[in-house]
């Protein structure tokens, strides 16, 4: 009634925030407890559905140690493009296949389960190691072992140590397998070099610690010494799982069916998954109406480490999101309703917000964490290890920098997801950033910046880490596009005839000139033609006539990427992003 009085209308049972609240206890002189709100989750706050389940499943596996039992490794294959992974995976099922029985009929659900030597292994046979990081970066890691696949004509490619350094990043056991050893000009001991020089992995006969086998995934030869490896590794890992009760699952494949609706294939992570029972997996749910294994049989019940292909989905679930046993239908749909409405105001809101190099110094005392992660991309090996070792001079015993990844080559998508993985910065040094992957840094609140002075991004750091770096401008991409023509016209110059492929192209901004990838020049646009007349921008996908200032150094096919700065003020507060 008071607060009516004063123009402020107020439901019964209606909650109030911290300010009003102590307005009306001071009108009544009562004294507040806010002990009591601390235990209430605050806005924006609160411990999502999937947050609270991982929370259960750590504090039984913390109660219920000597319960754990041993479960079957989950291995994933990963190296450069052509190295043999399909081919190894295909000779290791059709050698290893544990029930050769009629009427089995082998098909790809995304995963499958041999037996050797009376153990069981299980392969992921998923593309590439954007998918292993997925997983990781949405919280449903699954890989207990990786085996890196290098093959012995061609050595460590950037994609091998690209795959390296996101298993490196997952803190899994690695296993090199040196394949394709039948050919005449395989070299094992080059390779073996080259393990040792690009990716710091020094082989147990040379006197380290990471198990090298020499295969060929064509012949056989050596397959089973791998094996024999896996499960070794596996042994000293002690990979336990909780044997009996409900299950947990990790999705790795999803997709519709035509005749069977949503299927999605799971690996069994804990307890016992049942024809019958119900479950969440996101903002999915459903009841396991059949299960099918990588030979087409239908089974009753699957344990850990077990791949199947389930039907029963509502909907089609999120690939690498966590699936969960729950006691009804009831509770399934509720849990997962309330997990669609926070995925809704997420999406709605900003982004997830990760570390950013301005307020490093603010985050590591906040979470009494002295790490950065560095994710670098340059366009030569020379000038990788030449910005390897400048940041690494600020190495210190209250921090510690790790360069989880070092690549050539433009910022992918690919990297977008391994820092956001590994909480890391993007740094690029004379490369460009596709479309995709700035769009993806922007949706997971990754960082992404690139310098062309090596003294630039090696000051930044150097203020970060000093708690002082203040930023006066931000740097907006606004388009790219393409060199189609050269013209030459006299008393003005060499022209360049430019497609814009995305966004717009402004005369008042820059142009990044790149060629096969690599950053030719760095210019500003003297004049921005559409046909005849002279123009403020022009937007894809038109084509215009471009003159670089101080520049004519440039070919047919070189592509363009077009951005203008705009200044900024950094904000007082520091949890909400810089603008």
């Amino acid at each position: 009634k008071d607060m009516f009085m004063k123009g402020i209308v107020l439901r019964p049972g209606q909650k109030l925030d911290k300010t009003m609240a102590e307005e009306i206890a001071m009108n009544y002189n009562v004294i507040l407890n806010f002990e009591i709100e601390k235990k209430e989750p605050e806005e924006g706050k609160e411990e999502d559905i999937e947050t609270i389940l991982t929370k259960k499943w750590n504090d039984i596996y913390e109660k219920e140690k000597d319960k754990l039992a041993p479960r079957p490794p989950v291995v994933t294959i990963m190296g450069h493009v052509d190295h043999g992974k399909t081919t190894l995976l295909d000779k290791i099922r059709n050698t290893h296949v544990a029930d050769k029985e009629e009427g089995g009929i082998t098909q790809s659900i995304g995963a499958y389960q041999i037996e050797y030597n009376d153990q069981k292994i299980t392969f992921i046979d998923t593309p590439g190691h954007e998918a292993f990081t997925e997983m990781r970066a949405r919280g449903a890691q699954v890989t207990d072992i990786v085996v890196l696949i290098i093959a012995a004509d061609d050595g460590v490619m950037p994609q091998t140590i690209e795959a390296y350094n996101h298993a490196k990043s997952a803190n899994v056991p690695i296993i090199v397998a040196i394949n394709k050893i039948d050919k005449p000009n395989a070299n094992i001991e080059l390779t073996k070099q080259q393990m040792v020089s690009k990716l710091n992995l020094i082989p147990e006969d040379w006197g380290g610690n990471t198990i090298t086998i020499p295969i060929s995934a064509k012949t056989g030869k050596g397959i089973d010494e791998l094996l024999e490896m896996i499960i070794l590794v596996a042994e000293m890992q002690e990979i336990r799982c909780i044997p009996e009760g409900k299950a947990r699952a990790v999705i790795i494949e999803s997709r519709v069916d035509k005749a069977m609706g949503p299927l999605g294939t799971v690996i069994i992570k804990d307890g016992i998954l049942k024809v019958g029972d119900d479950f969440i997996s996101g903002s999915t749910y459903g009841r396991v109406r059949r299960m099918i294994n990588d030979r087409g049989e239908s089974l009753k019940r699957a344990v850990p480490s077990t791949p199947v292909q389930v039907l029963g989905f509502n909907d089609v679930p999120n690939t690498h999101s966590i699936m969960y046993v729950v006691d009804s239908k009831e509770e399934a749909r509720t849990l997962a309703e309330k997990i669609k409405e926070k995925e809704e105001e997420k999406a709605k809101g900003p982004s997830k917000r990760h570390v950013r190099l301005e307020d490093i110094m603010q985050k590591m005392e906040e979470e009494e964490k002295k790490k950065l992660n560095i994710l670098l991309k340059a366009s030569t090996y020379g000038e990788i290890e030449a910005l390897r070792n400048a940041i690494q001079k600020f190495e210190n015993p209250e921090i510690n920098i790790e360069i989880i990844h070092a690549g050539i080559g433009p910022v992918s998508t690919s990297d977008i997801m391994l820092a956001s993985a590994s909480d890391a910065i993007v740094l690029g040094f004379r490369v460009k950033a596709d479309s995709k992957a700035l769009k993806m840094a922007e949706a997971e609140g990754i960082e992404v910046r690139r310098y062309n002075i090596i003294f630039d991004l090696i000051d930044d750091i150097k203020k970060a880490l000093e708690g002082m770096l203040e930023p006066i401008q931000k740097e907006e991409l606004t388009g790219n596009g393409i060199i189609k023509e050269e013209f030459k016209i006299k008393g003005v110059g060499k022209i360049a005839g430019v497609q814009v492929n995305e966004g717009y192209v402004q005369r008042d901004g820059g142009v990044r000139i790149y060629r096969n990838g690599g950053l030719v020049a760095d210019v500003k646009i003297k004049s921005l033609k559409h046909y005849k007349d002279e123009v403020k921008s022009i937007e894809a996908p038109k084509e215009c006539g471009i003159q670089f200032e101080n520049f004519e150094d440039f070919t047919k096919g070189d592509e363009l990427e077009f951005y203008k700065h705009v200044f900024v003020k950094r904000e007082l507060d520091l949890e909400q992003k810089t603008k």
